[in-house]
C-alpha cells in the first residue's frame, strides 16, 4: 500500500516513528513524500499518489486499454495549464485547457491499481487531432484496435468532445471514414 507523509504521519504519529518504521524494515520511503509498507511497489502505483490530479492519456492510456501492445517510453500525464511542471524523466506532461481538462475523465482498475484516466471516447478525438504525431505505424495498430471496440463506444459523448474543437467537422468525417 502507498502513503503519503500526511498518512504516514496519521498513522504512525509523528516523524520520528516514520524513521523508526523505516529503520525497522516495516515501511519503504519510495520517493520524497512518498512510502509503501512493501519493498517492491508498482511505479505506476507510487505516480498515481504522487499525482493525483493528473490524467494518464495518449500513448499511456492506449496501452492500458489494451489498444495496443507497445509499451510506452514513459508515462503521459495531463494537467492543467496552471498546475506546476513536473520534474520527474519518466512522465511526460500534456498541459490541457481547464475547460477541456476535465472532459472524460474516468477511473479505470488496472491490475489493483485505480487510475485516472480519460475516457475511449476522448481518446479517439485526442487520436484524430494529434495523428500528424504519431508513428504511421503506431497510429493504425491504435485506429484498428478502435474499429474492433466501435460497436462498444457512445459516439454521442465523442461528438460533444469533437464539438469543442473548430475542426469539428474534420474530426467526424475521420472518425467516419476511419473507425466505422
Amino acid at each position: 500500500m502507498i502513503l503519503t507523509y500526511k498518512e504516514c504521519i496519521n498513522r504512525f504519529g509523528s516523524d520520528y516513528m516514520i524513521k523508526k518504521e523505516i529503520g525497522a524494515g516495516r515501511l519503504y520511503q519510495k520517493d520524497k513524500g512518498i512510502y509503501s509498507d512493501q519493498k517492491n511497489c508498482s511505479e505506476l502505483e507510487i505516480i498515481t499518489v504522487k499525482y493525483p490530479r493528473a490524467v494518464i492519456t495518449a500513448e499511456s492510456a492506449y496501452y492500458y486499454y489494451g489498444l495496443t501492445d507497445v509499451i510506452p517510453d514513459n508515462y503521459v500525464l495531463a494537467t492543467k495549464r496552471t498546475d506546476a511542471r513536473i520534474k520527474d524523466k519518466n512522465i511526460r506532461q500534456v498541459f490541457v485547457k481547464d475547460d477541456i481538462f476535465d472532459v472524460g475523465k474516468t477511473k479505470l482498475d488496472y491490475r489493483g491499481i485505480i487510475i485516472n484516466i480519460y475516457s475511449l471516447e476522448r481518446l479517439l478525438v485526442d487520436l484524430i487531432r494529434f495523428k500528424q504525431k504519431l508513428p504511421f505505424d503506431y497510429y493504425k495498430e491504435v485506429i484498428g484496435s478502435y474499429r474492433d471496440l466501435a460497436n462498444k463506444l457512445d459516439f454521442f459523448e465523442v461528438e460533444m468532445y469533437a464539438n469543442r474543437f473548430r475542426t469539428q467537422n474534420a474530426i467526424m468525417d475521420a472518425i467516419q471514414l476511419e473507425v466505422l
